[in-house]
């Protein structure tokens, strides 16, 4: 059985303030939940100057608020 790595804290996850010009407009990138909150129960998101939350409830839903 192959153990699976602990998720990376958010702080570690790679952050680009500039699209990458090989991206396309419309183009899908997926993370995984469990990388992108690192552990947390709630990360914050910096949308152009606007701070969103993305939780994590107890059931394991996701609420994203402004």
């Amino acid at each position: 059985m192959t153990s699976i790595p602990p998720p990376k804290p958010a702080s570690a996850l790679p952050v680009t303030t500039t699209p990458s010009p090989s991206r396309r407009a419309g183009s899908t990138v997926r993370i995984d939940s469990a990388q992108l909150f690192g552990g947390a129960v709630e990360v914050q998101i910096d949308h152009h100057g606007a701070i969103y939350r993305l939780k994590q409830t107890a059931l394991g839903k996701l609420i994203l608020t402004k």
